[in-house]
């Protein structure tokens, strides 16, 4: 089963796949907890050149097909091969970052990215995808009181994080069969405690 997690900056999403992915291996199952971009050896060398906050002068469509690049690799490598061998794959974004991010936040052309997102990852669509929805001053917020490091997108106007959300939303509204949105304005543990119901739900199916 490929599992993927979306959401604005601040949501919690890395936090709340770290638990989830011990929920799962303590019952039993395998599972494997990969990022985006990154999670390989080439992808990780594009996402430190996606987030250098130096490089100032990337275009919107350079941007795009660097987070494309780097998910052909992780797909190719890590998700298809993990998901052939029976395991539960749960991803830090995927595919709908694109489309928020470069599509509706940068005003990239959504029928192009979803072409060229179809051909990165050889049509590969995730079962379920979780919305972790937070209000866009209160995420960038939390970031801050969490001392996080800022990357080149965290650190874009505020209007362009609300359009990200905006986004989502619109997404899901497409697909509502896949998406599942849950309020991150939460304490962690209450977030965690919906995530493992709704997927164990997911898994018994």
């Amino acid at each position: 089963m490929f599992i993927t997690f979306e959401g604005p900056e601040g949501s919690g999403k890395t936090s709340q796949i770290t638990a989830l992915s011990a929920f799962l291996s303590e019952r039993g199952y395998q599972v494997l907890a990969t990022r985006e971009p990154g999670g390989t050896k080439i992808g990780d060398q594009v996402r430190a050149c996606l987030h250098d906050v130096a490089n100032t002068e990337m275009t919107a469509v350079a941007e795009m097909l660097l987070y494309s690049a780097s998910r052909a690799q992780l797909v190719a490598e890590v998700i298809r091969p993990k998901l052939a061998a029976g395991y539960i794959v749960l991803c830090d974004r995927f595919v709908d970052s694109t489309l928020a991010y470069q599509g509706y936040g940068r005003g990239l052309d959504l029928n192009a990215l979803k072409l060229i997102s179809r051909f990165a990852t050889a049509d590969l669509v995730p079962d379920l995808t979780f919305l972790l929805d937070i209000d866009v001053e209160s995420g960038i917020a939390r970031r801050l009181a969490n001392e996080e490091e800022m990357n080149r997108l965290d650190l874009e106007k505020v209007s362009f994080h609300q359009r990200v959300r905006a986004g989502y939303h619109e997404l899901m509204s497409l697909e509502p069969g896949r998406w599942v949105v849950v309020n991150a304005d939460r304490p962690f543990a209450v977030i965690q405690q919906e995530l493992q119901t709704i997927l164990f739900e997911h898994l018994q199916q």
